[in-house]
């Protein structure tokens, strides 16, 4: 008997330990340090597993991976609808909403929780959750985090045409998939709208592709433009980046060549109509369908098939010249506009942040059966 006390002794300390060592193995968070990141902008939100959130800070050109600790499951959100939420944001920040600017939103797909990067008069970076229907300050000064540099990003005197400062796309969107961090940005590269994959946990490593479109609209092949949004998808078993573009070319690139420094020709498989920037897109299944919803500054919010786009087998290499005519992959406009912000809240619903007709930001969720 004590000697099968002993060897169930043994076995029990056997397996107690390998479901430490896989638990460790699983933390993400393992090798993160304390303090205070010194985060000098935010203009990109996206989350990853373990209620980990990704910020893109192009002033210094570094992403950064905070735990929010916020990794308490919850399946479903409770509807949410808040009025004036520039005024509530404000108000929230002991300030006006003229001194605000929302620069973006992302929901954590953990605890359902919305984030909202708020960038202040000042020059100060903010970030808050929305807890009920209140706005709660996250501390960015005393936290868990890791972080990464970005190689060869946009210098920051760099300008534009139009001598517009061009250091704010250094980081223009970001998503988390299969294991990697995947940016879009401008570098310091002579094509410099680039695409960077980063494995996270963040390793120092990072691959890196510099990218070409043809701009139907403007009628020439372009290079120095940044992605402005993108998701990903998977067409016949493999993995591509469906990315836009201001004015607004729709254009896919196959991820597996996304990397070892190479220059990609992506696919222009639509033009969406000239006078108009992307400013989010999302995706989710819809019955059997996986569906694609893109917010406009010019245009309704735009609905996409993904069976649509594997069917177009084409790419747009002829100049529209017609202001704001719409060419190449079909698509559906839906009944609202002004909407600024979008991400998946649970299985049923969307959050929508959009300026109403009557000039109220309003933040409300939506089911999806009405996308």
């Amino acid at each position: 008997m004590k000697r099968f006390l002993y060897v169930f002794s043994l076995l029990l300390i056997a397996v107690t330990t390998v479901a430490a060592i896989g638990n460790e193995k699983d933390d993400l968070t393992k090798n993160f340090i304390s303090g205070n990141p010194e985060i000098a902008s935010i203009n990109s939100l996206s989350f990853g597993p373990q209620g980990i959130l990704f910020i893109g800070d192009s002033d210094k050109a570094t992403v950064y991976a905070i735990d929010t600790k916020d990794n308490t499951p919850n399946a479903k959100s409770e509807n949410i609808a808040v009025g004036d939420f520039d005024v509530k944001v404000a108000e929230a920040l002991g300030t006006s909403k003229d001194n605000i600017r929302i620069t973006d939103m992302a929901v954590n797909p953990v605890s359902k929780v919305a984030y909202f990067s708020i960038h202040t008069k000042n020059g100060t970076p903010v970030l808050l959750k929305l807890v009920g229907k209140k706005l709660e300050n996250v501390s960015l000064s005393n936290v868990s985090y890791s972080k990464a540099d970005l190689q060869n990003s946009v210098a920051k005197d760099a300008k534009d045409r139009r001598k517009r400062p061009l250091r704010r796309w250094a980081i223009s969107d970001m998503k988390y998939y299969k294991g990697k961090l995947m940016v879009s940005g401008l570098s310091n590269k002579e094509f410099s709208s680039s695409f960077r994959s980063i494995p996270f946990p963040f390793t120092g490593k990072e691959d890196f592709a510099t990218l070409e479109i043809y701009h139907a609209a403007h009628g020439r092949y372009e290079t120095y433009a940044p992605i402005k949004t993108f998701d990903v998808t998977s067409i016949n078993n493999q993995d591509y980046l469906l990315a836009s573009y201001t004015c607004t070319p729709l254009v896919l690139f196959p991820i597996n060549e996304l990397k070892g420094g190479k220059h990609l020709k992506g696919r222009t498989i639509a033009e969406l109509g000239s006078g108009n920037s992307p400013l989010d897109i999302i995706s989710f299944q819809k019955g059997d369908e996986v569906k694609f919803y893109m917010s406009n500054n010019n245009r309704p919010v735009m609905r996409i098939n993904l069976s649509d786009i594997t069917k177009f087998n084409g790419s747009l290499t002829e100049p529209v010249e017609e202001f704001g005519k719409d060419v190449g992959l079909t698509y559906d406009n839906l009944p609202f506009v002004n909407v600024q912000q979008m991400d998946e809240l649970d299985e049923d619903k969307v959050l929508i942040l959009r300026r109403r007709n009557d000039g109220n930001l309003y933040l409300h969720s939506r089911n999806k059966k009405w996308m």
